[in-house]
């Protein structure tokens, strides 16, 4: 089970990393300096976060899903063909946070269950991360 969850979780960030470089590519207006530079940095983050769920899998034996057309497959983030107004675009990320965390506040259950504790240690990691990132989000949207 900690498998599959570790597979869905790359899935969803790798959905993530690309709507993030969509935002980063296409924001325009006032907040353009302020939000390309940010998208920027969350999604060197969320690519290092699809790194360590790959070796979490590679390290428990598993094959992690390596094509985008399985990660599509998998994930439960949406993409977004949009161009959404930059609030919007803020908006949606911090949607996607709150799915992310409770994704891994799951997986943190399924990993503890397991005895896997290399991976309640990253995926809470990334919780805690994932919260503070929705937070500060949050405060820039008012």
């Amino acid at each position: 089970a900690l498998d599959k969850n570790l597979a869905l979780l790359l899935a969803d960030y790798q959905v993530f990393y690309q709507k993030l470089r969509n935002y980063h590519w296409n924001v325009k207006g006032p907040l353009f300096f302020s939000l390309h530079a940010k998208f920027e940095e969350l999604y060197l983050v969320a690519a290092e976060r699809v790194d360590g769920l790959a070796e979490r899998l590679a390290a428990r034996g598993q094959r992690p899903p390596s094509t985008l057309a399985e990660q599509l497959h998998l994930a439960r983030l949406a993409e977004d063909p949009e161009v959404p107004a930059a609030e919007d675009m803020v908006a949606r990320l911090v949607a996607d946070l709150g799915v992310l965390v409770d994704h891994l506040r799951d997986a943190v259950k399924v990993a503890d269950a397991e005895g896997d504790s290399a991976a309640v240690n990253l995926l809470d990691g990334f919780a805690d991360e994932e919260e503070q990132v929705s937070w500060m989000l949050r405060a820039f949207l008012g």
